[in-house]
């Protein structure tokens, strides 16, 4: 737990203007181990003092708790409906971490009432006052609705694998991005290299296609060995980062996010304009067609 001198200063911090960064991780396909990375990319930040939580996207099939052996009595789904309040459904997780469940029964937007996006909207814009950073793990491939969150969404981590069909449906993934958004900025990451060459070779194999067909740039975050600590991790419910520290994957996730916390050091300015259009952004989103 962070001491009382830290709390205050991010109060105040958050006073001033600075809100917190709305992150979205997304992956063209399931099964490239997206869920399991956000856990670990969050539980890495929150151990390095960072207020973080995790929202959970995958409407319906969300796993995000039992990754650390948690249950969660409420979801999103509560705090929407008006069941519950916004802190009712937020849960403490190691090192202070948060997460929000997705919950069931949410699969179409449409269906939602104007009180339900006004609440998502509010949902938001306490997160981002109250947290340094808002992780949104999205259900794996793309539909109408979270193609509209993502378009609201600061920035944007893509999963891929080395496998073909997984570097196509990343690709596919940033493509339907881009089109709705040409400015939106994309990190790249590859899971599960068998290899530093494999990962390699991978993300670059992404950049060059995402310059070469739709000319834009993007940034390679990593990528993350395939480690038999992960399964073994995922048995126990434990997030591998905290599980073995000391394992290949673990050391490689600290570099990585300490890549992911500068990336941004000389472009803070930058950031302060794209955050405060998130909440602007995502009202006039979901609120399109709906009067």
């Amino acid at each position: 737990m962070r001491d009382q001198a830290e709390a205050l200063r991010l109060k105040m911090m958050k006073q001033q203007g600075e809100l917190g960064r709305a992150i979205a991780v997304v992956s063209g396909k399931g099964g490239v181990g997206k869920s399991n990375f956000t856990m670990n990319f969050a539980m890495t930040l929150a151990q390095k003092g960072k207020r973080v939580v995790i929202v959970d996207m995958d409407i319906g099939m969300g796993n995000i708790h039992i990754l650390i052996g948690k249950n969660a009595s409420y979801s999103l789904k509560d705090y929407l409906e008006g069941n519950k309040l916004l802190d009712e459904v937020i849960f403490e997780g190691p090192y202070d971490l948060r997460y929000i469940s997705g919950g069931s029964g949410m699969t179409s937007v449409l269906d939602w009432s104007h009180s339900m996006f006004e609440r998502l909207i509010q949902a938001f814009e306490e997160l981002q006052k109250n947290y340094d950073y808002i992780l949104f793990d999205m259900g794996a491939g793309a539909t109408n609705w979270s193609l509209d969150l993502l378009k609201s969404i600061d920035e944007i981590i893509v999963i891929s694998t080395a496998e073909p069909t997984s570097i196509t449906d990343a690709y596919s993934m940033m493509k339907y991005i881009h089109v709705r958004d040409p400015d939106k900025q994309f990190y790249i990451l590859c899971n599960r290299a068998l290899s530093k060459e494999e990962g390699l070779e991978t993300n670059e194999r992404l950049q060059l296609t995402m310059k070469r067909f739709l000319d834009k740039e993007t940034i390679i975050l990593g990528s993350l060995p395939e480690d038999p600590v992960v399964r073994k991790a995922v048995r126990e419910q434990v997030p591998f980062s905290l599980a073995y520290p000391d394992a290949l994957i673990s050391k490689t996730l600290q570099l990585i996010v300490v890549r992911f916390m500068e990336q941004r050091a000389g472009e803070i300015h930058a950031h302060d304009q794209t955050t405060k259009k998130f909440l602007s952004k995502l009202r006039s989103i979901f609120s399109k067609g709906r009067d």
